[in-house]
């Protein structure tokens, strides 16, 4: 991996690399923020997975995550939401699906499957190669994401449940098997067959009878694509209830779905995954 920016920050850096990926079949792009604790010892992670339209830029410069990072001595990776690039697949007139909209699945339609590998690049490829080169305690990890992002948190948890210390979620894509952006991109990427989008849908993973420790889950009564239903979290609420799941969701009076809302409440969330993080008991 070859390292193309740094800033120093709340004193830490903030890094960005590229590299070629065999997953995805195309050169990535990633940020890592690492804390200052993290030039003389090796440090945790919180994977931070972004929503529809973003890159690894938006959440660094939009959450104010770094200095919360910083005080408890957390790394954070921040991964590009898709492949990209001349070659792959994409839908210029589309924001919802192509470059840019990877929904974090392993797509099995032509062309898409190609290069759209993002579970297994999230879930694999990405944190072998950072902590093999970075001061980054191995697979102490916890993730966290915003929209589509905190879909593919919810599952990659979900669906590694030893992988991960923690899970937390804003204005995630509960459900989407059902909802319009899910339907769509699932249909585009994996056809047809919808056991293959229920094994991609944190509703159905919980219905199936996975289980977690905890989940923690923030979302805006004001959220646009909420009350259009596209997040649908009362269907994952209804879903860990009957199966006994721990589930903390919590509704935020007139908030929407901007990065003004997870500022808000990032600090929170990090202060969570740092409890996980530093608990030394086994998962």
């Amino acid at each position: 991996m070859k390292q193309i920016e740094s800033i120093k920050e709340s004193g830490g850096f903030l890094n960005r690399y590229e590299h070629d990926s065999n997953t995805c079949q195309c050169k990535m792009t990633f940020s890592v923020y690492l804390p200052p604790q993290a030039s003389i010892e090796s440090v945790p992670t919180l994977y931070w997975l972004s929503g529809l339209t973003c890159t690894d830029d938006n959440a660094r410069t939009k959450a104010g995550m770094q200095r919360y990072a910083a005080e408890q001595g957390i790394a954070i990776v921040f991964p590009d939401t898709s492949p990209r690039g001349q070659g792959v697949a994409d839908v210029p007139e589309r924001y919802d699906l192509g470059q840019g909209a990877g929904f974090y699945v392993n797509a099995t339609q032509t062309p898409w499957q190609a290069h759209y590998q993002m579970y297994d690049y999230i879930t694999k490829e990405l944190p072998t190669l950072v902590e093999a080169n970075l001061p980054l305690i191995p697979k102490l990890k916890s993730i966290s994401g915003h929209s589509m992002g905190g879909h593919g948190a919810l599952i990659c948890a979900l669906k590694n449940p030893n992988d991960y210390r923690s899970v937390s979620a804003f204005a995630p894509i509960c459900n989407p098997s059902v909802s319009p952006w899910g339907q769509t991109c699932f249909k585009t990427y994996l056809g047809d067959d919808q056991s293959l989008w229920e094994a991609y849908d944190a509703t159905h993973l919980i219905q199936s009878g996975t289980q977690l420790a905890d989940i923690l889950i923030e979302q805006g009564t004001a959220d646009e694509f909420y009350t259009e239903g596209q997040l649908l979290p009362e269907n994952f609420a209804k879903a860990c209830e009957e199966a006994g799941q721990t589930l903390t969701l919590r509704m935020q009076a007139g908030y929407d779905h901007s990065y003004h809302f997870i500022a808000s409440f990032i600090g929170e969330h990090m202060a969570y995954h740092s409890n996980c993080l530093n608990n030394t008991d086994p998962i």
